[in-house]
């Protein structure tokens, strides 16, 4: 995927010279409250990308300016192109991209026993990368009464990419927080999703058991330039006050959850939602979770309007390591209906069914499902207490 140089964004560009790439400290990323956008950001008809959307966002600029750069340099592990993609034939609407080198030279995964794992300092981490692997630090200005002051997070370019633009979401690392979701790190990957006038930027955090490489509290970020199946798939409420509801088409049945007011209501939802992976993570239940624009829950379809943020949260069977030999591996964007595979016999030959026999593998038992979400609804039901 192309993207346009933008003009008027130097300051998170790195100095010419290497040697000066530590010495220029981590610029700053300053919003508030009037730059999270809610409405207004939706899907044009016909073919689209980053070079035929509607004005980039501030945000969007930053960060795309800055990551092109990274890849100028060699700073990836591959150099990456325009992926080849296509649309399965079915009824879920799976989009497939054929990404040979991320399956060949991203970092092997840490051995992971538990999905309540300690970090482990001894063991790869974000305090070890380059310099010139930081893009900006997200610094939110506390402009908007009532709202929680929110932590410094770093983006960092990911340097086995998925796609263009594709970035890690991390708190202080010095702090050495597990792979373990929490509301600041939750909150400043929904309001990245809010910064981006892309309706195909989105969010998304793996747990450990779930395809987390690093236990290094993170979370991923990425452009797409197509819809994807979980932006406006139908839903059933499961609380009476609409607080949570339950995702039945495929390809994964999951939780959602929706705002589509900033401030308050933003709030609540990130506080409901860790309370949610702090229950799957005491349960030792792995999870995948994915932070979207998207329809209201209800009865909605594919081409719905994008109104408000979903979080979707699926509770999955551990997996520890990268199994060999499959087309792809069921991770946070896999369960949303992308498809990264990692060779092209895979990709010219995969179909609907195999891509769902794969997703289907990774999903709890009934009988665990059921009471997975048994106790998500008492404690939605407990809210307020």
């Amino acid at each position: 995927m192309a993207i346009p140089h933008a003009s008027n964004e130097t300051s998170y560009l790195l100095p010419p010279n290497k040697e000066d790439w530590e010495g220029q400290g981590i610029p700053d990323f300053v919003y508030g409250q009037e730059e999270l956008v809610m409405e207004g950001v939706q899907w044009p008809r016909g073919a689209f990308s980053l070079l035929n959307t509607p004005p980039l966002s501030h945000f969007d600029s930053a960060l795309c300016s800055a990551w092109r750069q990274r890849m100028e340099l060699g700073l990836f592990r591959y150099p990456l192109g325009e992926l080849p993609t296509q649309t399965l034939p079915g009824t879920v609407g799976f989009v497939a991209q054929l990404n040979v080198e991320r399956g060949v030279q991203r970092r092997r995964p840490q051995n992971i026993k538990s999905v309540r794992q300690e970090f482990d300092p001894e063991q790869f981490n974000f305090n070890q990368i380059r310099p010139g692997e930081v893009l900006f630090r997200l610094h939110r200005k506390r402009d908007c009464p009532g709202t929680v002051q929110q932590e410094d997070i770093l983006v960092l370019i990911n340097v086995s990419p998925l796609e263009w633009g594709h970035v890690l979401l991390v708190p202080e690392p010095a702090r050495g927080l597990p792979q373990r979701l929490l509301p600041g790190a939750l909150r400043a990957g929904v309001e990245a999703v809010l910064l981006s006038s892309h309706p195909g930027f989105r969010v998304g955090f793996n747990s450990l058991g779930g395809l987390a490489s690093v236990n290094h509290l993170h979370l991923h970020g990425y452009y797409l330039a197509h819809r994807l199946p979980v932006e406006g798939a139908p839903s059933e409420p499961l609380d009476p006050r609409g607080r949570l509801h339950v995702l039945q088409a495929l390809p994964a049945p999951g939780f959602l959850f929706y705002t589509s007011r900033p401030g308050p209501d933003l709030e609540a939802l990130i506080s409901r939602v860790c309370r949610a992976t702090d229950y799957l993570t005491d349960c030792e239940i792995a999870h995948n979770l994915f932070v979207t624009r998207g329809a209201p829950p209800g009865k909605t379809s594919s081409s719905s309007a994008l109104s408000g943020v979903r979080v979707i949260l699926w509770p999955r069977k551990p997996s520890f390591g990268i199994k060999e030999g499959q087309a792809f591996n069921v991770a946070l964007c896999e369960l949303a209906g992308h498809l990264p595979v990692k060779t092209a016999q895979d990709f010219s030959s995969l179909t609907e069914a195999a891509a769902l026999a794969l997703i289907r593998e990774c999903l709890l038992p009934p009988a665990q499902a059921e009471d997975v979400r048994a106790a998500l609804v008492a404690l939605i039901a407990r809210e307020g207490e």
